[in-house]
């Protein structure tokens, strides 16, 4: 599954500037509302609500907060570089500067948890990590990310 079949460039937050973990997820719901015209406080709580089951920092300064939610009609991504890091409770207990947000619909079964592993597979790429975290330009993070699919076996 290729990361641009989950991601518009208009999905890409090239510089985040947030303080906290709430912070960060209120951010990302709030673009996420935007972008998918769903209601900000339902994707949030969504997501928070996720969060509590256990962190979604999976280590190396990546996290990857998931939820699903009715009313989508497609699984949708949302991609985040932060300024600055900030406490995630990763796995590792490594501040987070990268987060891939993805919602997807209700009945998404095995498509989201392919989702999710395909997102995981691409940022456990140390040459990705690192071109991801050398930009702040929206359209070479969405390019990086829209190419991933072919140069890793999906």
């Amino acid at each position: 599954m290729a990361l641009a079949g989950l991601l518009e460039q208009d999905a890409i937050i090239p510089a985040l500037k947030v303080n906290s973990k709430k912070q960060l997820l209120q951010e990302i719901s709030a673009k996420a509302a935007r972008l998918t015209g769903l209601n900000e406080r339902e994707i949030f709580d969504v997501v928070l609500q996720r969060e509590r089951l256990g962190s979604t920092g999976v280590g190396n300064g990546i996290a990857i907060p998931h939820g699903k939610l009715a009313p989508l009609p497609a699984i949708t991504g949302l991609f985040a570089r932060l300024e600055t890091p900030v406490d995630f409770e990763a796995l590792d207990d490594q501040p987070v500067d990268l987060v891939f947000l993805l919602l997807a619909p209700e009945g998404a079964g095995a498509d989201h948890l392919k989702a999710l592993s395909r997102i995981a597979r691409v940022l456990r790429d140390p040459d990705m990590v690192s071109r991801l975290r050398g930009t702040d330009s929206a359209s070479a993070i969405y390019a990086f990310l829209s190419e991933a699919h072919t140069s890793h076996a999906a």
